[in-house]
């Protein structure tokens, strides 16, 4: 039996088929389309192009599915209020398992990546948008509406920026890719990618660098607060900043004085999203 995995992101879908020991026996990368039927059509073709014989599906997004299967809280528009499992499993004619990006991705670094020595994992997906998932001696928790862990929507500051979600100063607004290049054009009146501006380093960097740290340390503290996990595990385009896990750390710390969670960067790499949601697959197939 082989499993199949798609990871729907912001701004690209990778897809992989994995054999009965979880290694990558095939994958593939597009970039997202910008319309819902146009991500539908890509999901069944790279299914189609990945089948290697009988096999389970398993499909991470962003946002979760609903009470109504709908999907919701999700920062990819295109999918917001669609049926997109029921939808998925109407074009390939076969039945799919569905998950939060964030909790595939914890599945996986907690089954197989940074965090398998650990019995409580937070994994942290920070990059088009802010999530997070949670572990517990290997088994994901989901929560009664399949939201836990999603701390991208917990407010960091009250009557904050505004969020797409409708809200006020969620941490999504402040810590995500996209919001901190609007920090940064604010702050500088230029529009630089995050790479560029910690690399080149121009004027304001340093500022621009204290006030994402401040608030990385803000909104991970909340989470060690209420969870204590034995560790955090970072994912997604931004968990590649060298800087979040020594000067981030210590903003953490310095805000939970009493924890000694180590934060670590994902061993999975961006295959995380991927193999977990074939693992989600190859789980809910038992």
């Amino acid at each position: 039996m082989y499993h199949i995995g798609v990871d729907l992101g912001g701004t690209k879908i990778e897809g992989a088929i994995l054999d009965h020991n979880h290694s990558i026996l095939k994958r593939q990368r597009v970039s997202t389309p910008d319309s819902y039927t146009q991500i539908l059509e890509t999901i069944q073709h790279m299914i189609h192009q990945l089948d290697l014989g009988t096999h389970t599906i398993g499909i991470g997004t962003p946002g979760t599915v609903g009470p109504d299967g709908r999907i919701i809280g999700s920062n990819l528009k295109y999918i917001r209020g669609r049926h997109l499992k029921r939808d998925i499993e109407d074009n390939l004619n076969a039945s799919i398992s569905m998950g939060n990006d964030a909790d595939c991705f914890v599945a996986a670094e907690a089954t197989l990546g940074a965090g398998t020595s650990y019995s409580v994992v937070f994994g942290s997906i920070m990059g088009t948008g802010v999530g997070g998932g949670i572990s517990v001696n290997g088994d994901v928790i989901y929560g009664s509406v399949g939201m836990a862990g999603e701390w991208g929507h917990s407010t960091l500051y009250p009557n904050g920026t505004p969020c797409w979600c409708g809200k006020r100063g969620c941490v999504e607004a402040y810590i995500s890719g996209p919001a901190l290049q609007q920090i940064w054009y604010k702050e500088n009146h230029t529009y630089m990618s995050i790479p560029d501006i910690i690399e080149q380093q121009p004027s304001g960097y340093t500022e621009w660098k204290d006030t994402f740290v401040d608030n990385f340390g803000l909104a991970l503290s909340n989470v060690m607060q209420i969870l204590n996990p034995d560790c955090i595990v970072l994912g997604g385009g931004l968990s590649n900043i060298d800087f979040l896990y020594n000067e981030g750390r210590d903003a953490v710390k310095k805000l939970t004085p009493e924890c000694n969670t180590p934060i670590l960067q994902n061993s999975l790499g961006d295959s995380s999203g991927v193999i977990g949601a074939a693992l989600l697959g190859a789980t809910e197939a038992l």
